[in-house]
């Protein structure tokens, strides 16, 4: 569902980017709150893994293709405010590098890939897990439902773009029907990936999935025949230094495992799967052909770029040039989201350290 330049005109493309800029900043704040040190790490890995997940083109019908948004994904796995974030790193990634998704409708990309999937299905998630039993069941079908709705509800907010300032004269009656149509079908793909994604990490590690938090599975202890709740074990007050030092260093070798199989996994998806994706246009990319949307669509303004249309210049290999292009995106977006995120969560830290706070109330 990447927007060209040149479907939607420059007044709407403007507001949209000023939107952007506001939800962007509004995450960033937030995403303080969200992130410690068990999903910062995760955040810059959760970029990482939808950038190359994007590159799997799957068919759904009639000559359409499909891929993840990841709005759904990312808001589960690390937070609303860190997925919005992560979705935006992805999308500028992808626009100045890979020449997908065009500069001037960067803000209508963001607006619609990042902020609507996202806010649409955290809050049904969150609504879901309300009423669901608190089990890891329930968390990744919520993760699936969550994920199906984001789709057809991007598709539903680009039309409602296309409707104030597409460049072409076309019935939005037809675009909507067409436009969620064909993005319901992917987004049954986009559930499936969202859920099986989510419901992988809860196997491992569920107190690494932001939207899991508060699940835990009670102790059993077999008492005269019968199993019986054990109470949790405490930490001593005096083990607490300890225990919080060796978090904040790191020492946490599954979690440095789950971290390492996810970019393991992102580089091979990118890397070598990517070559077996779907050559079919995408959802939007159909619409347009079929609805003259793509008229008046302009050519990318980095279309000379050498990692243009996922592939690297000069390489006439299209499976090395393609894997190898997307082994540097996945690099890129990981260092890119975990210096953000990192950043992010150093701030946290040094507003809320003790030290800081006694030499403030000291001042004043």
């Amino acid at each position: 569902m990447h927007v060209p330049d040149g479907f939607i005109d420059a007044p709407v493309s403007a507001v949209t980017g000023v939107i952007a800029a506001g939800a962007i900043a509004v995450s960033l704040k937030g995403a303080r709150r969200e992130l410690d040190e068990r999903t910062a790490p995760l955040a810059g890995l959760v970029a990482a893994f939808i950038f190359a997940v994007q590159m799997l083109n799957f068919p759904v019908a009639a000559g359409t293709s499909g891929h993840l948004l990841g709005g759904a994904l990312a808001a589960i796995l690390v937070g609303p405010f860190t997925g919005v974030l992560c979705v935006s790193v992805v999308l500028l990634m992808q626009g100045v590098l890979f020449a997908d998704g065009g500069l001037t409708a960067l803000g209508v990309n963001i607006t619609d890939m990042a902020i609507v999937t996202t806010v649409v299905a955290y809050l049904v998630f969150r609504g879901l897990v309300k009423v669901l039993p608190r089990t890891r069941r329930s968390v990744t079908v919520s993760s699936f439902v969550a994920a199906l709705l984001s789709v057809p509800a991007a598709a539903l907010a680009f039309t409602f773009l296309y409707a104030l300032g597409g460049t072409t004269d076309v019935s939005i009656g037809k675009v909507a029907t067409a436009m969620v149509g064909v993005h319901v079908l992917i987004g049954i793909g986009e559930a499936a990936i969202t859920a099986l994604t989510v419901g992988a990490v809860i196997a491992v590690r569920p107190d690494l999935v932001y939207g899991a938090r508060g699940l835990t599975q009670k102790l059993k202890l077999r008492v005269g025949g019968e199993l019986v709740d054990a109470e949790p074990a405490a930490v001593p007050v005096a083990a607490l230094p300890q225990a919080l030092g060796s978090a904040r260093a790191g020492r946490d070798p599954l979690h440095r495992k789950v971290w390492i199989a996810g970019l393991v996994t992102s580089l091979v998806l990118a890397g070598f799967v990517s070559f077996y994706a779907s050559a079919n246009p995408d959802g939007l990319e159909k619409v347009a052909a079929d609805k003259g949307i793509d008229k008046k669509a302009e050519e990318h303004a980095t279309a000379e770029s050498p990692l243009a249309d996922y592939g690297v210049k000069d390489i006439t290999d299209a499976r090395l040039s393609g894997g190898l292009a997307g082994v540097i995106g996945v690099g890129v977006t990981v260092v890119a989201g975990s210096a953000v995120f990192w950043s992010l969560r150093r701030r946290r830290t040094s507003d809320t350290d003790p030290a800081s706070t006694a030499s403030v109330t000291e001042k004043a």
